[in-house]
């Protein structure tokens, strides 16, 4: 049976450590769908409004090799995206490892049969680093 994997993010400022994400996603699924976070949830979530517009991330990402589908992520509710996609394994970064929100994540996937697979985040490279170097020139 064929392993759908799903991750989300910004993905502004796309770099290495996003490639290396999605990359690594695809060697531990068959199908790897990407949600794109839209510009209005970045701002209400993080209040920062991307760099690069909504429709051109999606693009970006669309065209990455490793990813099989991209869907815009427009709010934060991992069992509705369940509900609409039915992946098997969900990618997130280690940072959230522990967190009473991806415990209780967790414990709500289980019933689903979902795993969720947590990856090391990229420390030398990130899209606030980069912002914070483009804000100095």
């Amino acid at each position: 049976m064929k392993k759908i994997g799903y991750t989300t993010g910004v993905f502004d400022l796309f770099h290495v450590g996003h490639l290396n994400v999605l990359k690594r996603a695809k060697l531990e699924c068959d199908y790897l769908i990407v949600g794109v976070t839209s510009d209005e949830l970045s701002m209400s979530a993080k209040n920062k409004q991307p760099i690069i517009p909504f429709n051109e991330r999606m693009e970006i990402v669309e065209h990455i090799k490793f990813v099989d589908e991209v869907v815009p992520q427009m709010n934060y509710d991992k069992e509705e995206a369940w509900n609409n996609l039915k992946f098997d394994k969900m990618f997130v970064g280690d940072d959230w490892k522990g967190t009473d929100k991806w415990n209780q994540i967790e414990e709500d996937f289980s019933k689903f049969g979902v795993e969720i697979c947590y990856f090391p985040y990229t420390t030398h490279t990130s899209s606030t680093f980069l912002r914070e170097v483009l804000s100095k020139i």
